[in-house]
């Protein structure tokens, strides 16, 4: 199947919709073309499928072995690795203050983020919130902005079309008129050549009877 690159234009302020028996007409021929070609299982403009798992260069046989594992796992607590503690990442409920921290035996004390987040951890989360929205005010600009040139394009596109209107259908009227004409002078010139054949079948017809 070929790479679809063409762009047809239309006409859609001046063509008017296509009648439900044009359109079965038009299905129709694309449905009698497409038979004739097998179609491509995947869309000519999209890459091929990536290989499976069992087949892929990309995969050393450790991760093969964690996806044989992840996928013989009943459930998903159980697919969890259990050799990182991941408690120790997690802030407690209800904080400690420094001190009381610092007076927790060595044991009791929680290292790793649950230490940092009653001092870090809240400013951490509102800097990157303000950023993330600085993001998505820039992004919701860009989108008004795209949106705001496809209208404008839009709105040309119609004007020009509506402009023209009148040209393209004084265009076609003077088509429909010459190929009108030409179907008529085919008309008459196999008319006429019928004409001769038979005048000439007529006169042999009178030279074998003299």
């Amino acid at each position: 199947m070929p790479s679809i690159t063409t762009i047809h234009e239309s006409l859609p302020y001046i063509d008017p919709d296509p009648t439900p028996a044009e359109r079965a007409a038009a299905q129709a021929l694309i449905d009698a073309e497409r038979s004739l070609v097998p179609d491509d299982p995947y869309h000519a403009l999209l890459p091929p499928p990536p290989p499976s798992p069992s087949s892929s260069r990309y995969l050393t046989p450790l991760l093969r072995a964690e996806l044989s594992r992840l996928a013989s796992s009943p459930s998903p607590a159980e697919a969890k690795l259990s050799a990182v503690d991941f408690s120790r990442y997690e802030a407690p409920p209800d904080p400690p203050s420094p001190g009381a921290l610092a007076r927790l035996p060595g044991t009791r004390r929680r290292p790793g983020s649950a230490t940092t987040w009653p001092a870090f951890g809240k400013n951490a989360w509102l800097v990157g919130n303000y950023g993330l929205e600085g993001e998505l005010a820039s992004i919701e600009r860009e989108l008004a902005a795209v949106k705001k040139e496809i209208d404008l394009v839009t709105l040309q596109r119609k004007q020009a079309q509506e402009a023209a209107g009148a040209e393209l259908a004084g265009l076609q009227e003077t088509w429909k008129g010459g190929v009108s004409r030409v179907l008529e002078t085919e008309v008459a010139v196999e008319g006429l050549r019928r004409e001769v054949l038979e005048e000439r079948r007529r006169r042999a017809e009178m030279e074998v009877g003299a």
